[in-house]
């Protein structure tokens, strides 16, 4: 009697429970490893940025296909998901650290408070570290370089610069910064509980932080392997913090 009832409730238990159960997101290290060495490798061999970066740039004009000072696509693109991020950041830590007690009528996410903590790191980190890059690889960005209409040379992050180039500020556009928040979303994929909403949380983070990074091409920003190292990062950081005592997920 015993076997046929447990027969039955497994056949009542839906099948998203049992045929897609999450990914082990942790063994994703290697995939995003290769993937940034790959990203990487092609940006400094070959001239794809540029030839991408052609596509936004009017040499005729010698406008880009958004104007960078124009207000409307700045809200909606830059001022305005920054905006959002910062608030839907503090709402993450507020829920995180609220009792257990108040959270136990509210939806199933909020109740992994470990899942929560890791995706307000992450929404933090991942533009606090890239950031942090910048600082160092001093590689301009597309609108700053001769080619464009600027002052600068295309230097790229492993080459030299010219003997004779004094420039009155070193260049901080590599990686990608502002995207950056955008795809530090990425981290709701800890929360999933089954492949389908890991799939909605990685098209969450793409989708926003697409968005954001197609804003800043599109003005002359920042270059195509920018934004791919961005999001290789930001995935990578996310895996970290993943792996920190106290925030690691259950098994």
């Amino acid at each position: 009697m015993a076997g046929k009832t447990n027969c039955l409730m497994t056949a009542l238990r839906p099948a998203e429970s049992i045929t897609h159960r999450p990914w082990s997101l942790d063994r994703t290290w290697w995939v995003v490893l290769l993937f940034l060495g790959l990203v990487f490798l092609i940006a400094e061999t070959t001239h794809l940025d540029l030839f991408v970066q052609d596509r936004f740039y009017n040499f005729t004009a010698g406008t880009w296909l958004i104007d960078p000072f124009a207000p409307v696509p700045r809200a909606l693109f830059y001022t305005g998901p920054k905006f959002v991020l910062i608030l839907g950041g503090l709402a993450l830590l507020l829920i995180a650290v609220v009792p257990g007690k108040w959270r136990k009528t509210a939806p199933w996410w909020t109740q992994d408070r470990r899942g929560l903590l890791v995706c307000f790191f992450t929404l933090g980190l991942v533009p606090l570290a890239i950031g942090e890059i910048k600082q160092y690889t001093n590689v301009y960005c597309p609108a700053q370089i001769q080619r464009y209409g600027g002052k600068m040379p295309y230097v790229r992050v492993l080459e030299n610069y010219p003997a004779d180039f004094r420039p009155p500020l070193r260049g901080q556009c590599w990686p990608a910064g502002h995207a950056s928040g955008g795809f530090a979303l990425l981290a709701f994929a800890g929360l999933a509980r089954t492949r389908r909403g890991q799939r909605l949380a990685i098209a969450l983070g793409l989708g926003v932080g697409g968005i954001m990074a197609l804003y800043q091409n599109a003005k002359g920003a920042h270059y195509l392997s920018h934004t791919l190292i961005t999001v290789s990062l930001a995935w990578l950081i996310f895996l970290l913090l993943r792996r920190i005592p106290g925030l690691r997920p259950l098994r």
